[in-house]
């Protein structure tokens, strides 16, 4: 093999983790998909559903987040598979950008706007509060 055809060394290792992502993605993406056939949207409506995935998605990265930097030495896939795959096939700012677009079509440029908003401010406070949360209930079981 040519000096040219190896994969640079920091290539090397890395299919594991590619793996894990895809399948945790596609996990993670399933589920948004259930929620979506569970709880669909009616065109022109506000988008609930998409909301409240990622609300629920940032509030559960917040909580992984501080057990596996805090708490708990996973596994070196854990993160990867977890992490940016489950929960990042599940969060989706793609669904979320199209929600919003789709409302701009309809006439629903406020509906739009304050979706955009809402959204934001929804996803970074679930992420802070389960955060916290998950902080202080560490806290709370160190001292009994």
């Amino acid at each position: 093999m040519s000096v040219a055809a190896r994969p640079a060394p920091a290539a090397r290792g890395q299919g594991p983790v590619v793996a894990v992502v895809a399948l945790g993605g596609a996990a993670g993406a399933a589920a948004r998909y259930g929620a979506a056939l569970l709880w669909p949207t009616a065109p022109g409506a506000f988008p609930w559903t998409t909301l409240a995935v990622n609300a629920v998605g940032c509030a559960v990265i917040g909580v992984f987040m501080v057990v596996i930097s805090e708490v708990w030495a996973a596994h070196r896939l854990v993160r990867p598979f977890f992490g940016t795959g489950v929960l990042g096939g599940f969060t989706t700012f793609s669904t979320y950008a199209v929600d919003a677009e789709r409302l701009v079509d309809v006439g629903a440029a406020r509906t739009a706007l304050a979706y955009l908003g809402l959204t934001l401010l929804v996803a970074l406070a679930a992420v802070w509060s389960a955060g916290a949360a998950t902080r202080r209930v560490l806290v709370w079981r160190r001292r009994r």
